[in-house]
């Protein structure tokens, strides 16, 4: 082997190298695409955060769109997008709570779920509270078969139980514009009851 080969297999190796750890530096975790995207929401039977006597399932995605939103009160970051979401909630986007709580384990903590709720009710009353209701996803099942890696995270569902975007990272004004109403707009075309809907909600909201 020549001696210019021998100078030019490290310095391809690491010309690939650098331009590998270029992209991990400089790309937006946020903008990971889901592989659930234009699949059904994962099958679900779990309880209300709120009432253990009441179980949501699937269902609750029929005829509506739903931001399905993973979340705790342990979660800085969550806290910062609450006020936010609610001021979305007010202007009729519909927003329902994947809570999971890791101190309710016994091998990481020792909460009880009357603290938990008492710290949901505590959270959302200081910050907002743009949920209709929040599941309660008991052992983070539901969690894992979305591919959740942390919270916040946010699943658009359209109305047949399809999701139809991922996020990861809170959502804000930036956030909402450049990535959500492009494909709210596209379900809205899809299902022209729901863009209905929205502007009777507003228009109600505006009276008030």
């Amino acid at each position: 082997m020549s001696r210019l080969t021998w100078f030019l297999i490290p310095l391809i190796l690491f010309l690939l190298l650098t331009v590998f750890l270029y992209n991990g530096l400089f790309s937006d975790p946020s903008a990971r695409e889901s592989s659930l995207i234009e699949n059904e929401f994962p099958a679900f039977s779990l309880p209300d955060l709120a009432d253990e006597a009441i179980t949501h399932t699937n269902d609750i995605f029929d005829g509506q769109m739903t931001f399905v939103n993973v979340w705790g009160v342990w979660c800085v970051t969550c806290a910062i997008e609450l006020p936010y979401l609610t001021e979305l909630s007010q202007k009729g986007y519909r927003f329902v709570g994947l809570y999971y709580d890791q101190d309710l384990d016994p091998d990481f903590g020792s909460k009880t779920i009357n603290r938990v709720r008492a710290e949901v009710i505590e959270t959302t009353r200081r910050f907002g509270n743009p949920f209709a209701f929040n599941i309660f996803d008991v052992y983070r099942d539901t969690s894992l078969d979305l591919g959740v890696t942390g919270a916040p995270e946010t699943f658009l569902v359209d109305p047949a139980g399809v999701i139809r975007l991922h996020h990861l990272g809170d959502i804000n004004e930036r956030v909402w514009t450049g990535k959500f109403l492009p494909v709210i707009e596209a379900i809205q075309r899809e299902y022209p009851v729901l863009s209905q809907l929205s502007t009777e909600h507003q228009l109600t909201g505006l009276k008030q």
